[in-house]
């Protein structure tokens, strides 16, 4: 990638950043294009360059935060470290939640079809398959029951995701309630940590 590339795929993501940040605040309606690009230090003249509309500037935004997250999503289940600590980074994520929160609320208030399709596709090509895969290595190392169904698995992961994702749930629970959801994300009610499977 020639310096050229890099400073335009810089600049965008700068401009998609700032974007979100404006767009959590602010909501859609109110956001602006002049104070995106006030805030991204770019000429409104380049956003339209980048990004055609407003409308596209948001769709954009959010495409990338999706993206983003899956692929951070993807590392983690590469590293070399037990599956418990995997689990833990992608569940118990402060930062990623409140993202999520602020994805969620976005997705909310947007009814364009665009979005809605996206949403839907990505969720079916990638963020069930990466699912699908970290259940798989679950159970292959013995961590995960493999009795228990996949659609099982994933209503239980969804369960706890959508329990952090209650806004103001990091500030008011205290670390050592953390650690207990964190034991029962794992272990289950009865489980233990050496026992090998989630019950």
């Amino acid at each position: 990638m020639n310096g050229y590339i890099l400073r335009t795929e810089k600049k965008k993501e700068q401009i998609l950043r700032t974007a979100f940040d404006l767009l959590c605040t602010y909501g859609a309606k109110k956001m602006s294009i002049a104070e995106v690009a006030k805030k991204a230090n770019v000429s409104p003249v380049t956003i339209y360059n980048y990004f055609e509309s407003k409308d596209q500037l948001i769709r954009s935004t959010l495409f990338f935060i999706m993206e983003n997250r899956i692929a951070v999503y993807e590392a983690i289940l590469s590293q070399d470290i037990p599956f418990h600590e995997k689990m833990k980074k992608i569940m118990i994520d402060q930062e990623e939640t409140e993202e999520n929160i602020q994805v969620n609320l976005l997705q909310s208030h947007l009814d364009d079809v665009v979005i809605k399709t996206y949403i839907e596709e990505f969720y079916q090509t990638k963020t069930l398959p990466f699912f699908t895969k970290l259940v798989k290595e679950g159970k292959k190392e013995g961590c995960i029951h493999s009795g228990i169904s996949l659609e099982s698995i994933l209503f239980y992961i969804h369960m706890f995701k959508e329990a952090l994702a209650k806004p103001g749930f990091f500030a008011q629970t205290n670390p050592s309630m953390l650690r207990d959801l964190d034991h029962l994300l794992y272990y289950g009610l009865i489980g233990t940590p050496n026992r090998k499977t989630i019950t």
